[in-house]
C-alpha cells in the first residue's frame, strides 16, 4: 500500500496501464498520452477555442496543461500557415511531435516518430500487475476459452496472452506440438513480452544501452540513425552497472532509516507548527483589514452624512421656493391676498397696503420670467475618487523589507519579432524565488488599462502575440514564499511598425577586386587590403570607386514588413535598403554605384537637377550609414542645410517595407522612431540588400527565440 503513490498516472490519476516511457523519463499510460496528443490536435484545429478544451472523461487535463496546449498549437499552427507573407525561402525541417509532460510540467520533443518511437515500461507495468494481484486476491481471474459458465483459470501463457483452465491448457497447447513449448505462469492479465524490441526498427531487438539519451537501442540505432555518435555500451553491462548503483542506493537508505523516522517526526512538529503559524497569521491579518474596514466605516458614515445635510439644505430651499409659486395661483396665498385688497374702495387705505403688495407682486412676476431652481439637484460634488485607493489596495500584499525590488535592464530587453524583457536585483539579499511580470498595451482610449501577469521563475521573459506599431509598459515584482516584493519602476517598450522578417546574407553581386569581403549568415564585414592600395594607384579625380552588393535570401511580394541591423562604429561607408528583382540585373552594370568626386559639397556639381538624375538612376532604395552618421537622402522634401541631414546612427537600425502601399522606411530600433521614409516601386519581388565599401561591418539582429 506504501508504494501506490509510485503506480499512479499523473495525467489520468489512476494505476498504469500500459505505461510508456517519456524522454524526460516519467512514465505515463499509453492511452493518456493518445487522449492528451487527441485534444492537442484539436485545439490545433479549432484555433484553441473552448469546444478544443474539452478532454474525455477519463483523463482530467489541469488548467496549466491546457495552457502548454494552447501554446504548442499557436506555435504549431503559426509554423503551418503562410504567417511570413510572401516569403519564398526553400527550407524543409522534419517534423516533430510536442507533448505536454504532466509530470515535469515541460513540453516534450517526441521525435518524427511520435508515440511510436517510445518504449514500453514492462518493468513498472509488472509491478503494477503484483500491486493488482495483492489488492484483489480474492478476486479470480477465470479462463478465457471456457463455455460458459468458465471455470477459474489455473495458468496464463506468455505466448498467447491468454489465460487458462487445466482442461483448457492440454486441449490449446497438445504434447508434442511447437505450444506445448510455449511459457506459462500463475493467472495473471499482465502479458509482458518475452524480448523488448526497438520502436524505431521494430523488427530489431534491443541489444545495447545509449548512455547520452540514457535509453535501450539496437544495432541498426548505432549504425546510422540517431545514436550513430552517442556513446553505447552492451545491455549486459549497462544492466550490472545500473542494478549495483540501485542496490547501492537502496542499501544506503535502508541503513539510514533511523536518520529518515527521525526527518519524518521532525516534519511531523513542522506540520503542526505551520498549522498553528497560518492561524495565527489569518488573525493578524483579519485584525489588519478590520482596521482598514473600521477607517472605511468612519469615512463612510461621514460621506452619508455629509449628503444627507445637503440633502435637508436643498430640499428646504426648493420647498420654499414651491410654497412661493403656489401663492401665485388664483385665490391662494399672494395671489389671493392681492384680489382681496383689490377690493378695498378707500383710496387712502388701499395706498397704504398696495405699495408694499406691489413690489412683491413685481418680484414674482420677475421670477416667471427667468425661472431658476433655488438648488441643485445633482449631487456630482459629492462623488467619492477611489482610483488610487483601488491601485493601493489591489496591491495590497505582504511586503518584505529583505526582498529587494527587481529593476528592469533596458538595455538588455528589446523587441523584435517577439518581447524580451530582463530584468536583476540590485543587491543580493533574500533573492526572490518566483517574479510576476506584468504588461499592458498604452491605448489613449482606455483610461484604466488591465494588466496581463505571467508567472516567471528565471530572470527573463520572452512574449508573444504583440500587436505590431504599439507601446507597452512592463513591470514586474518578486515572490518568496507569500512574501512579495514591490513593483518595479515601469519601463515602455514600443513594438515594430510591421512583423520581424529573418533572412540571412546571400552574395549575388560582389566586386572583390578592391576589398576582402566575408559575408557568413547574418554578418557581412569587407576589410580594405592591399587590392584597394593598388586600385587606388589607377585613381583618378574624375573615376568612380564600386561598392560591394549584398543581398538578402528571402524575397518579399506583399505586405508589411520589419527587419533590423546593427553597423559597427568603425564602419566608413555602409549603404542598407531594398532592390526590387526586375532591377537587380542592373547592378551588374550600373556605373553610378557610388558617390564620386562631382557630387562632393564643394565640388561645384550638387545640383538639384544632377541629384534628381542621380537618384532616379538608382536600381534600388538605399540611405547611407558610416562614421557613426545617418545621411538622410537628398530629395526636394529634404532640408536644403546639409548639416540638418545628418543624425547619429542608432545603435540598432530598422527598415520597414510596406508592399501594399509601395513605402520603405528607416527606424530607430530602440525607439521605434522614423528617421527617413521613402516611396518604392514594389512591382517585382523585393528583397534587403546591403552595400558596403572600405572597412565596414553589419550584423542582423537575431529573432528572439523562446529557448
Amino acid at each position: 500500500k506504501g508504494i501506490e503513490r509510485e503506480l499512479i498516472c499523473p495525467a489520468c490519476n489512476e494505476l498504469f496501464t500500459h505505461p510508456l516511457i517519456l524522454p524526460c523519463q516519467h512514465n505515463i499510460c499509453h492511452k493518456c498520452v493518445k487522449e492528451i496528443l487527441l485534444t492537442f490536435e484539436d485545439s490545433l484545429a479549432d484555433g484553441g477555442s473552448e469546444s478544443s478544451n474539452q478532454s474525455s472523461p477519463r483523463i482530467k487535463i489541469s488548467s496549466s496543461s491546457m495552457d502548454r496546449i494552447d501554446r504548442i498549437s499557436r506555435t504549431a499552427s503559426q509554423r503551418r500557415s503562410f504567417g511570413w507573407r510572401g516569403r519564398k525561402r526553400n527550407s524543409l525541417t522534419p517534423r516533430s511531435t510536442l507533448f505536454p509532460c504532466p509530470g515535469c510540467k515541460r513540453d516534450i520533443d517526441l521525435g518524427e516518430r511520435g508515440i511510436n518511437g517510445l518504449f514500453r515500461n514492462v518493468t513498472l507495468e509488472t509491478i503494477v500487475e503484483r500491486y493488482r494481484q495483492a489488492a484483489r486476491a480474492a478476486i479470480a481471474i477465470m479462463c478465457d476459452f471456457c463455455k460458459p459458465p468458465p471455470q477459474e483459470s489455473t495458468k496464463s501463457c506468455m505466448d498467447c496472452s491468454a489465460s487458462y483452465c487445466n482442461e483448457c491448457f492440454k486441449i490449446h497447447h497438445p504434447w508434442g506440438t511447437v505450444k506445448a513449448q510455449h511459457e506459462y505462469v500463475g493467472p495473471t492479465t499482465n502479458f509482458r513480452p518475452k524480448i523488448l524490441m526497438c520502436p524505431e526498427h521494430e523488427m530489431e531487438r534491443v541489444n545495447m544501452y545509449c548512455e547520452i539519451c540514457r535509453r535501450p537501442v539496437c544495432h541498426l540505432c548505432k549504425l546510422g540513425g540517431g545514436h550513430a555518435n552517442h556513446r553505447v555500451t552492451t545491455m549486459n553491462t549497462a544492466y550490472k552497472t545500473l542494478k549495483e548503483k540501485l542496490s547501492k542506493d537502496i542499501e544506503y537508505l535502508l541503513s539510514k532509516e533511523n536518520q529518515v523516522k527521525a526527518y519524518i517526526t521532525h516534519l511531523d512538529l513542522l506540520l503542526k507548527e505551520t498549522e498553528c503559524n497560518s492561524e495565527r497569521a489569518k488573525e493578524e491579518a483579519s485584525q489588519s483589514f478590520e482596521k482598514l474596514s473600521h477607517v472605511l466605516e468612519e469615512r463612510k458614515s461621514e460621506a452619508f452624512r455629509a449628503i444627507e445635510t445637503s440633502k435637508n439644505l436643498r430640499l428646504e430651499k426648493l420647498q420654499m421656493q414651491a410654497e412661493e409659486y403656489q401663492g401665485l395661483l388664483e385665490n391662494n396665498g399672494l395671489v389671493g391676498y392681492a384680489q382681496e385688497v383689490l377690493k378695498e374702495t378707500d383710496p387712502s387705505c388701499f395706498v397704504q397696503t398696495a405699495k408694499q403688495l406691489h413690489v412683491r407682486i413685481q418680484k414674482a412676476t420677475e421670477s416667471l420670467k427667468s425661472f431658476r431652481p433655488a438648488a441643485e439637484t445633482t449631487f456630482e460634488e459629492f462623488v467619492v475618487d477611489i482610483t488610487k485607493q483601488e491601485e493601493i489596495l489591489g496591491g495590497l500584499s505582504f511586503h518584505s523589507s529583505g526582498l529587494e525590488i527587481p529593476d528592469i535592464n533596458e538595455e538588455q530587453s528589446r523587441i523584435y519579432n517577439k518581447a524580451l524583457i530582463s530584468w536583476e536585483c540590485p543587491g543580493k539579499t533574500d533573492s526572490a524565488d518566483t517574479y510576476v511580470l506584468e504588461y499592458h498595451k498604452l491605448n489613449r482610449e482606455e483610461e484604466s488599462a488591465t494588466w496581463q501577469e505571467i508567472q516567471v521563475c528565471s530572470k527573463s521573459k520572452v512574449i508573444s502575440d504583440l500587436d505590431d506599431d504599439s507601446s507597452y509598459a512592463f513591470r514586474v515584482r518578486g515572490y518568496k514564499g507569500s512574501i512579495c516584493s514591490p513593483w518595479s519602476q515601469e519601463v515602455i517598450l514600443r513594438t515594430p511598425p510591421a512583423p520581424g522578417t529573418g533572412f540571412s546574407y546571400v552574395q549575388k553581386v560582389l566586386n572583390l577586386r578592391l576589398l576582402v569581403l566575408r559575408a557568413v549568415g547574418t554578418s557581412v564585414e569587407s576589410r580594405a587590403g592591399y587590392s584597394l592600395l593598388l586600385g587606388s594607384e589607377r585613381m583618378q579625380v574624375g573615376c568612380y570607386t564600386t561598392l560591394d552588393y549584398i543581398i538578402g535570401d528571402t524575397g518579399i511580394a506583399k505586405g508589411k514588413h520589419f527587419w533590423a541591423l546593427h553597423v559597427e562604429a568603425y564602419s566608413y561607408v555602409v549603404k542598407v535598403g531594398v532592390v526590387s528583382s526586375n532591377k537587380i540585373q542592373k547592378l551588374f552594370h550600373n556605373t553610378h554605384d557610388v558617390t564620386s568626386p562631382r557630387y562632393e559639397q564643394d565640388s561645384g556639381h550638387d545640383s538639384g537637377s544632377e541629384d534628381a538624375f542621380f537618384d532616379s538612376s538608382q536600381p534600388c532604395t538605399l540611405v547611407t550609414l558610416g562614421m557613426k552618421k545617418f545621411f538622410i537622402p537628398s530629395t526636394p522634401a529634404a532640408p536644403k542645410d546639409p548639416e540638418s541631414r545628418i543624425l547619429p546612427l542608432p545603435s540598432s537600425l530598422g527598415i520597414c517595407l510596406d508592399c501594399d502601399k509601395g513605402k520603405v522606411g528607416f527606424y530607430d530600433a530602440g525607439c521605434m522612431k522614423c528617421l527617413y521614409e521613402c516611396e518604392v516601386d514594389c512591382s517585382g519581388i523585393m528583397y534587403p540588400v546591403f552595400a558596403l565599401m572600405g572597412g565596414a561591418a553589419v550584423h542582423l539582429e537575431e529573432a528572439i527565440a523562446e529557448k
